[in-house]
């Protein structure tokens, strides 16, 4: 998990008594959600940092309906990319 977690590949939260935890929408059993990594890598790219990338997942889009986190959830990450990348310009 700390590999993923340097790599990028997954993010983390601080939580109240100063631990970090990766939430749970992040997860699908034990496998991390298809399609996440390569939307943390558009944010990433488009200049968002690890606070801010959180952020945008769980922040509501009218467009999708619902977060960028729940839809790719539902298997919609070429929709959320979009959105990401639509970020940069």
């Amino acid at each position: 998990m700390k590999q993923l977690l340097r790599d990028r590949k997954l993010l983390a939260v601080a939580r109240p008594d100063g631990g970090r935890a990766v939430p749970a929408a992040f997860l699908a059993g034990s496998q991390i959600v298809k399609g996440l990594h390569g939307t943390l890598t558009v944010l990433f790219d488009c200049g968002f940092d690890e606070h801010e990338a959180l952020r945008w997942l769980f922040t509501a889009d009218e467009s999708l309906p619902g977060t960028p986190i729940e839809a790719l959830c539902k298997h919609r990450g070429t929709e959320v990319n979009r959105r990401a990348q639509a970020l940069a310009f």
